[in-house]
């Protein structure tokens, strides 16, 4: 264990986060599999085992990618981002239908299905650190610094949107968040929550207008959170929230134990988008605040990093994957207790799944790879301090980010308004 210890660099809160959450996902999905195991004529055990190899890859994949350079995302975010354009795309028009929606690519031969908007919001918020951290010096002008970094996330909403509208919204919301923290003008922010209310009308018009695509659906579900519906039906939300009342009601303050749950044999979707309720159920309100505890830890770790690391694009990518992955989760929970509508939203690294965990994962350990250089820089973790570069520039060229990245002119610290300083804080 210490060898191993030893081999993983970065934030260790971090690394035993993923850690805890792993285990209460195998814990989550063994318990609340039994109806599914049936309607597929196998045993729990089966989505055990399959759980447990999913989570093994993606601790493999955290690995590898937290021992790579975060400096050598700032290019891979391009391909990334461009990639993902063509593949929202596709899903649009020839995306497989589960569960309700055009959500997901089936990939040829190895028959793998999986969720490109996973792909495309991990795309996005690494191309967004990179643009902010490019246009911190004119970040505040509408033109040269906030136009740039607001028409990916306009498109990348508006080609998600029409087929998975929570996803979008989720995006969205997110994107502004970050946007606050690269210190874009209130006004501006204002202008994309502007645009992006502009673009689920115009999507949502065209989409009842023609009788294509998820318009119905999106008023179904805001008039049976709104007015509640037919609780007897199992195709509809009403009876999703109603299990999911019952559950929590069941679990109440300690809940009825591991593996003790009714409800699982009820509730649609037990091991994805209500898997919360379930953990509500079997270790109760406790349980339950305990989870969301570990995400805020998550979180307070990621924003320590950002406030640690000098440099623009390592302390954006850091905060900005962190905050789409704590929102996620919260978003989840809002729903399985009523306070949202219902979404097809999975609680990270805790519903089962596959692809959503190995995205997560590669989040993760961008993360983990940030923290890893800081330390490294501050001379904790066997590393050795790094030496910023004397070269002095400008500005940063997409040609030589990676030199960039090191200057003493990619720092985002500020003081009096001003790059520099003696005791110089992070800019928010």
């Amino acid at each position: 264990m210490k060898q191993l210890l030893n081999k993983t660099k970065g934030d260790q809160i971090i690394w035993g986060v993923v850690l805890v959450l792993s285990l209460v996902s195998l814990l989550a999905v063994y318990s609340s599999v039994s109806s599914l195991a049936i309607r597929k004529h196998t045993t729990t055990s089966h989505f055990l085992i399959k759980q447990i190899m999913i989570l093994g890859l993606g601790f493999v994949i955290i690995y590898f990618i937290h021992n790579v350079n975060y400096a050598k995302f700032a290019k891979v975010s391009i391909w990334a981002y461009l990639i993902s354009l063509p593949l929202l795309l596709w899903t649009l028009a020839f995306g497989a239908n589960i569960n309700s929606g055009a959500r997901w690519i089936r990939v040829p031969v190895i028959n793998l299905t999986f969720q490109t908007s996973d792909l495309a919001k991990l795309a996005l918020f690494m191309f967004l650190a990179r643009m902010l951290s490019i246009k911190q010096n004119v970040i505040t002008d509408f033109k040269k610094g906030f136009i740039p970094v607001l028409l990916p996330v306009l498109v990348t909403c508006g080609l998600i949107a029409p087929a998975n509208l929570s996803t979008a919204l989720m995006i969205g919301t997110t994107a502004s968040i970050v946007f606050f923290i690269g210190r874009v003008e209130l006004k501006h922010i204002g202008i994309l929550i502007a645009s992006g209310i502009g673009i689920l009308l115009i999507v949502f018009s065209i989409s009842f207008a023609t009788g294509k695509g998820r318009a119905a659906t999106w008023l179904h579900r805001i008039e049976s959170f709104r007015k509640g519906e037919d609780k007897n039906d199992a195709q509809t939300d009403g009876y999703q929230v109603l299990q999911a009342k019952i559950a929590i009601a069941n679990g109440g303050i300690t809940g009825r134990g591991p593996g003790n749950s009714l409800q699982r044999n009820f509730l649609p979707h037990a091991d994805s988008d209500f898997i919360y309720a379930i953990i509500l159920e079997e270790y109760g309100l406790v349980g339950g605040f305990i989870l969301i505890l570990i995400y805020l830890l998550f979180l307070w770790r990621s924003i320590l990093i950002f406030k640690r690391c000098p440099y623009a694009f390592g302390a954006f990518l850091a905060v900005a994957l962190a905050v789409a992955l704590v929102f996620q989760a919260m978003l989840n929970m809002a729903v399985n207790v009523h306070l949202m509508p219902v979404t097809g939203i999975t609680l990270p690294l805790v519903s089962m799944g596959g692809s959503s965990i190995w995205f997560t994962s590669v989040a993760i350990g961008i993360i983990l790879s940030v923290s890893k250089y800081v330390d490294e820089m501050e001379g904790k973790s066997g590393g050795r301090p790094r030496k910023p570069s004397t070269k002095k520039t400008s500005e940063i060229s997409d040609d030589d980010f990676d030199d960039v990245f090191n200057n003493e002119t990619s720092k985002i610290f500020v003081q009096s308004g001003k790059k520099g300083g003696n005791a110089p804080e992070p800019a928010i």
